[in-house]
């Protein structure tokens, strides 16, 4: 809901609050203020002016050279290339020196070498949107009303001081869907009193009953439909105010007579509908079910076909109305209407909401049937209508009314007492406190003591039992003054198991190492539900889950491994041009070894990763490193130091991966997950580059993980770097290497590096050069050469019977 505040003061006085304080106020008791926004950005200098001479320009077939009185001693020359410019108009005047919206100074300026000293202006250039602009005046400049007076500023007379709240409704406040709701909750807020508006008419000696009968064939869908009848109608621009207020509230104005229908249903939150009485051929409405396939032709020049469900206004025979949603075509008021029948009317939500779900046609009267308007004011919003038709389209409202009323009219009867609200609210509201309180919400009521027997006025239908009054004590009170105590008895903080901690750790591990992380779908297909599934999940009894009813063919299993669906991420984004890729997943497999569908699979945590592209560039330097083997290991390898979890790599073949760059991860001589390269023929099938994963069992992993403390103080000796280079058979592994080091001298041998490996000339066949880098140091004092040298030969001598190697010269 757009709530103009200019608009607004009609009916309250919103005292100095600037709309930003009225704003929070509101809020604060309950209807959430989502924006605020102005009407137009402030304009300097711009007044009414008087268009005493309109001649064509000389030097230009488009241009109007025009002598303008602003109220000034002099006549300002302006050229204008309006084309609905005229002689004797009021128009608004930039002159020399005024600031438009956009901050657009106006200056004195030669035109096809003639002087223009200002600018004539139209309502967008003074920052009104373009969509809320009358069609008449789209094309051109704005032409005041002959009554005003010239000189003039022209911003309180276009609404351009105007600030609009716009307010987030929940369903059931849809009293607020009018500005006399508005008006209600604001008066409450402030404790201010509300004027409402007079609804007089001067009736005429006729009868509507004498044009027009009427029949409603369903009064539960229709339970009041009210018939006025207004006569001579002069079709013209509704006056400025209204519809400075319908631009305001984000409705375009047409005509005085549809102005005003959608001016009293923003009013009183009641649509109204305006027939061309003598285009309805017929002096009876009957309002019924539509047939099946009944068409209609509305006003948007769509032709609908209706059903059963469908309630319609008819003229006897044919529909001219879709109840409550949109008129007829047919019966449009257009500019030589001279007799009106304006329908006031109340329809059951149910069936405006039907043909609304049917038609698509959901508008600003609809919406406030759907969500119920107030019964008492249905008629009073007819008469009000016909009061304005009276005055600003020279109307003549014929007497009584034609009225079917069925309608419940009773207000509702709640009870409330002080010691129970308190109770509640935790409160010491005083029963004085609450009596004011129903007497700003203009609820009325009768008191014995501190219990209240209060009448709910129909227009808040939000309102039938004790909670409902509990919460309107409670805001209009203030929810900043409810009290807060902290809770009683024995409290204890939380915090995260070492599981949800340890995921956490490794979250933020694999983001701080540059990868990105994903979530995909717990469910696969067909294709990839056995695919790259780590070999200490793999057996011969595995059964992937199935579905019994799948949405789709993609989503059939629950998932055996991490890495299909995220594979299917990575193609989706090489598709897109995305082409370095550092992925990974913190997720749970679902496997099961039964066949017996009933039992639950085993939920098992995985850690997968995806990496391919480039993985480093330093564009300066002209340095690329692309993602390799090397860089996937060496992140896992990463984690594990991180985690203080041991784990080593052995070469292994599996379904999938290339047989050459693929590893099994162990820890505890148990296989935990694999890293490698994506087989290329599995990568051509998926449309991927060259790419590398990673599979971990998380669950070993954290039942390995040691939680205790440790720390290593910074040496405070010198370290010693030993190179060691060894010939090797090419079938010796260097990590076996590693290892025999690690085993014949663990105190001081720190560190160990494999720096560059060779083959080629000066080795002989079938033989390799793997060069070790060893780093020495004592945490507790300064190592002699002679231990090194030592630790060095012995090094050489257990390589040598371990792995036939020596040490290259």
């Amino acid at each position: 809901m757009l709530v103009s505040l200019n608009w607004l003061k009609n009916y309250v006085d919103i005292d100095n609050n600037t709309p930003e304080e009225l704003a929070e106020k509101i809020t604060k008791s309950g209807i959430e203020v989502e924006g605020i926004e102005y009407v137009a950005e402030k304009s300097k200098d711009v007044v009414v002016g008087y268009v005493k001479e309109c001649d064509k320009h000389p030097n230009a077939d488009k241009l109007n050279l025009c002598q303008v009185d602003v109220g000034e001693d002099e006549l300002l020359q302006i050229i204008c290339g309006a084309p609905n410019i005229q002689q004797g108009q009021k128009v608004a005047v930039a002159k020399p020196g005024a600031v438009l919206p956009g901050n657009f100074k106006i200056k004195k300026v030669k035109l096809r070498g003639i002087e223009s000293n200002g600018m004539i202006c139209s309502l967008q250039e003074l920052g009104i949107q373009e969509k809320y602009v009358p069609k008449d005046v789209a094309d051109g400049i704005f032409v005041f009303p002959n009554h005003l007076e010239i000189g003039q500023d022209v911003t309180p007379l276009l609404n351009l001081d105007d600030a609009i709240l716009d307010l987030g409704l929940t369903p059931n406040r849809a009293d607020c869907l009018s500005m006399l709701g508005v008006a209600y909750e604001v008066a409450a807020i402030l404790d201010k009193p509300i004027h409402l508006p007079e609804e007089k008419v001067n009736q005429a000696d006729e009868h509507a009953d004498d044009y027009v009968s009427v029949q409603v064939e369903d009064k539960e869908l229709n339970p009041f439909y009210g018939a006025f009848i207004v006569k001579d109608i002069q079709i013209q621009s509704s006056p400025l105010w209204m519809r400075n207020y319908l631009m305001a509230a984000g409705i375009r104005p047409i005509n005085n007579v549809v102005d005003i229908t959608n001016y009293v249903l923003l009013e009183y939150g009641q649509p109204l509908h305006a027939f061309d009485y003598d285009r309805l051929n017929s002096n009876e409405i009957v309002v019924r079910r539509a047939t099946e396939n009944e068409t209609i032709v509305t006003l948007d020049e769509q032709e609908r076909k209706l059903s059963p469900e469908n309630l319609v206004i008819t003229n006897g025979e044919d529909p001219v109305a879709l109840a409550g949603v949109m008129g007829g075509a047919n019966t449009e008021v257009h500019n030589e209407t001279k007799t009106i029948l304006l329908e006031a009317a109340y329809f059951a939500s149910t069936s405006v909401r039907k043909t609304v779900k049917e038609t698509g046609l959901r508008g600003e009267s609809s919406s406030r049937y759907e969500k119920g308007v107030d019964p008492n004011r249905v008629k009073r919003a007819g008469v009000r209508a016909c009061q304005l038709l009276e005055t600003y389209a020279g109307g003549t409202v014929l007497n009584s009314p034609v009225v079917v009323d069925e309608l419940d009219h009773s207000e509702k009867e709640v009870d409330i007492n002080t010691d129970e609200i308190n109770k509640r609210l935790g409160t010491t509201i005083t029963t004085e406190e609450i009596a004011n309180i129903l007497t700003k919400l203009r609820f009325s009521y009768g008191q014995q003591n501190d219990h209240f027997h209060i009448n709910i006025p129909t227009r808040r239908g939000d309102i039938t039992i004790f909670e409902d009054m509990l919460e309107e004590v409670a805001r209009i009170y203030g929810y900043d003054n409810l009290p807060f105590t902290l809770p009683a008895g024995a409290s204890q903080a939380g915090a995260l198991t070492q599981r949800q901690w340890l995921k956490r750790q490794v979250k933020n591990f694999m983001q701080g190492a540059g990868l990105m992380e994903t979530i995909t779908y717990s469910l696969t297909s067909d294709d990839y539900v056995s695919k790259l599934i780590s070999p200490e999940v793999r057996d011969d009894n595995l059964s992937p889950v199935k579905l019994a009813m799948p949405m789709s063919e993609d989503h059939k299993y629950l998932r055996l491994s991490v890495l299909p669906e995220l594979l299917q991420t990575v193609s989706y984004n090489l598709a897109r041009n995305q082409a370095d890729i550092a992925y990974f997943e913190l997720g749970s497999i679902f496997i099961s070894n039964e066949q017996e569908t009933t039992k639950q699979p085993a939920e098992k945590l995985r850690l997968a990763g995806v990496l391919s592209g480039l993985w480093e560039e330093n564009e300066w330097q002209q340095e690329k490193k692309l993602v390799d083997f090397y860089v996937a290991k060496g992140i896992i390898e990463g984690l594990f130091n991180f985690l203080e979890v041991p784990v080593t790599f052995e070469q292994a073949k599996l379904p999938d991966m290339h047989p050459g760059r693929c590893a099994k991860i162990v820890m505890n001589n148990n296989v935990i997950g694999f890293i490698g390269q994506l087989h290329p023929t599995q990568e051509k099938q998926m449309d991927l580059n060259e790419t590398y994963v990673f599979d971990i069992n998380m669950d070993e992993v954290i039942n390995e993980y040691d939680n205790n403390q440790s720390y290593q103080p910074i040496p405070k000796y010198p370290s010693i770097v030993r190179d060691i280079a060894f010939v090797l058979d090419e079938d010796v592994q260097a990590g076996d290497v590693v290892n025999v080091i690690q085993k014949t001298d663990q105190d001081l041998v720190k560190d160990i590096q494999i720096f560059d490996v060779y083959t080629g000339e000066h080795l002989p066949d079938g033989k390799k050069s793997v060069a070790y880098r060893l780093l020495y140091q004592d945490p507790e004092r300064t190592l002699k050469d002679e231990e090194v040298e030592e630790s060095y030969q012995a090094i050489v001598a257990a390589v040598n019977e371990a792995c036939h190697a020596y040490v290259r010269s």
